[in-house]
């Protein structure tokens, strides 16, 4: 298939182009930081961002969320359904 898009640059206001299913980990980053989060059941999701911040925020279902995270805490995630946007 070909992607007439493929000569652009990718910038932040570009849409996704990998999503990774999570298992929240208490220990382990992400395989690659994030653009936005998505889950499939709203509810509160624990990360840590890009610049080292960690905090819990509330994500509702099917509407991506922009926030650049390396890291999706099971302790405090009631969140289900997580996928990372990048």
């Amino acid at each position: 298939m070909s992607d007439r898009f493929s000569s652009y640059s990718i910038g932040l206001e570009s849409p996704a182009i990998n999503l990774h299913e999570v298992t929240p980990d208490d220990g382990a980053d992400l395989p690659q930081v994030s653009r936005a989060l998505n889950v499939a059941g709203g509810g509160t999701v624990r990360v840590t961002t890009v610049a080292g911040d960690t905090a819990t925020v509330t994500v509702a279902a099917g509407i991506p969320f922009p926030v650049r995270v390396r890291r999706i805490w099971a302790t405090g995630t009631s969140a289900t359904g997580i996928v990372a946007m990048s």
